[in-house]
């Protein structure tokens, strides 16, 4: 994106924002290197974001948004395993193609910032791939759990690079991975 000064928005500051998080690191996007990045003064941010926290909120509910859309898309017309390999390597890419961003995704939300967010999409698109397989309450809460602390797991271990100097390839360690999660929803 670049220099963002004329007609700066809270939407352009947020954009900024997620490209800087992307490059920087999400935990090292500040005003102040925001600030830089969009060639204004720091106090002129804060006619778009409150604080710190809120820039990081904001940032985090934008990726979020972005990734519900991605996987929303991906998930059309899957069900069962499909789906939840569409969900998961959807994560998986947008994680790789933006770091920072997905790095965003983690951020622990206030509770009233979560209710009205993409979060909620995720959590509703995790309940409809589980509607593939033959599970009750309090089963299908364990199984969004079970999912979502798989896939963020390898995610941010791969990312990492906690799986690059060993065998097998990890995108086949991911397949296996994937196959054993349908096998044991199956179960």
């Amino acid at each position: 994106m670049g220099r963002v000064r004329a007609g700066l928005t809270t939407e352009r500051v947020v954009l900024a924002g997620a490209e800087l998080a992307d490059e920087i690191g999400f935990d090292r996007v500040t005003p102040t290197e925001l600030a830089r990045r969009c060639d204004v003064k720091t106090a002129s941010l804060y006619a778009h974001v409150k604080s710190l926290q809120d820039l990081r909120t904001r940032i985090a509910l934008f990726a979020l948004e972005e990734l519900a859309d991605l996987a929303s898309a991906a998930m059309v017309g899957r069900a069962g395993k499909d789906a939840l390999a569409a969900f998961a390597d959807v994560c998986r890419d947008y994680a790789r193609a933006h770091p920072g961003r997905y790095a965003a995704t983690q951020l622990r939300l206030a509770p009233d910032s979560a209710a009205d967010s993409a979060a909620v999409r995720h959590s509703l698109m995790l309940r409809a791939i589980l509607r593939g397989y033959d599970l009750t309450e309090p089963g299908r809460t364990h199984a969004v759990r079970l999912l979502g602390s798989v896939i963020h797991g390898y995610i941010s271990l791969e990312t990492a690079g906690s799986f690059s100097h060993s065998a097998p390839d990890t995108q086949e360690t991911w397949s296996w991975l994937l196959d054993r999660i349908d096998a044991l929803l199956k179960s």
